[in-house]
């Protein structure tokens, strides 16, 4: 297992900045995924860790080893693209193969195993050519794998397959990680597929790391509005209002909407008062008033909007019609910069 260090990393194209300084550790055997828009700098730090870019400043380690002067092949770093990089005029076991022989390696025991742990053992001998793109990333997936590398960067592999698929390899992911025990960089815009494979998020936006925690501590206390409205679906509830001090507790006046009940610590001044839709109830005597503007019934669940607010229910909820009070679970605030408070 190999740890990487990234101090002060940083990234320029001309006068761009892609990736303003960086310091992330990511652990031995540790599942990070890299979270972010389009644009937002993941693709180009998990291509610095590659080897793919080389840095403008800062530092790569791995372990205790500086990836300076190490070309991309050295590294011991397995990498699989957004598309699916395979051999089309080779067979499924060709490509699994390749690696291995390229390396001197005897792949016959380790090709079958990987074919097994990824559901190919059927199509070893068919042709690549012509399978759908599931099975091609899939192979992608294995082809990289089988070479056990300490190291395993991916980058969105998922984003071309059909969500029937997805659900299924982000489970097969998992367990290839935890079987290698490999220090595994996932880069997706999908924060599904962070939420349920990372141990660790690391939330990017406009090329600057927002937060890195687990999933829970992310979602529950993200660090600022960027976090709290980009985990979710629906994001968190993001109301501007003003902060009043009442002895220890603070309440926010959220203008036509009313006064928030009590929390504690101090602020004052504008404010921007969060909460996750989920958290909500409907509570006929709250001071928290909106009217019920359209109901989106999903599934298992519903999603109604009140005005400006969203808030999710089980399906079955019987939702009124006209102004609603409602009351917000573990409310955070943020301030007029948009840090958490």
């Amino acid at each position: 297992m190999t740890a990487i260090h990234l101090q002060g990393l940083t990234k320029r194209f001309g006068p761009f900045t892609a990736l303003q300084p960086m310091d992330l550790e990511i652990r031995d055997g540790e599942f990070l995924a890299l979270l972010g828009p389009s644009g937002c700098g993941k693709s180009t730090t998990m291509n610095m860790i590659a080897g793919m870019e080389k840095p403008t400043g800062g530092r790569i380690l791995f372990g205790d080893r500086d990836m300076g002067a190490v070309p991309m092949a050295r590294r011991g770093v397995g990498f699989v693209f957004q598309n699916y990089a395979i051999f089309t005029h080779m067979t499924v076991r060709q490509n699994l193969d390749y690696g291995l022989r390229m390396a001197g390696v005897d792949p016959g025991p380790r090709t079958a195993a990987m074919a097994e742990l990824l559901g190919l053992t059927d199509l070893l001998d068919r042709p690549s050519q012509g399978l759908s793109v599931n099975i091609l990333q899939r192979l992608a997936i294995g082809r990289s794998a089988i070479m056990e590398p300490a190291i395993f960067l991916l980058d969105e592999p998922l984003s071309n397959v059909d969500a029937a698929f997805r659900a299924v390899m982000r489970t097969e992911l998992k367990s290839l990680q935890r079987q290698f025990r490999q220090t595994m960089v996932y880069v997706t815009h999908d924060q599904l597929e962070a939420m349920t494979m990372a141990d660790r998020i690391a939330v990017m936006d406009h090329g600057v790391l927002q937060q890195v925690g687990t999933p829970l501590q992310v979602y529950n206390r993200p660090a600022n509005t960027f976090v709290a409205r980009f985990l979710g679906a629906p994001g968190m509830n993001l109301l501007p209002g003003h902060a009043v001090q009442s002895g220890s507790a603070v309440q926010v006046d959220l203008g036509p909407i009313g006064l928030t009940p009590p929390l504690p610590g101090p602020a004052s001044g504008p404010v921007t008062y969060g909460f996750r839709p989920e958290e909500v109830t409907l509570d006929p005597a709250s001071p928290l008033k909106l009217p019920v503007t359209h109901v989106e019934r999903i599934g298992a669940r519903c999603i109604v909007h009140l005005g400006p607010v969203k808030a999710v229910f089980p399906a079955g909820t019987e939702i009124p019609s006209g102004v609603v009070g409602f009351t917000p679970g573990k409310p955070c605030l943020f301030d007029a910069k948009g840090g958490r408070i």
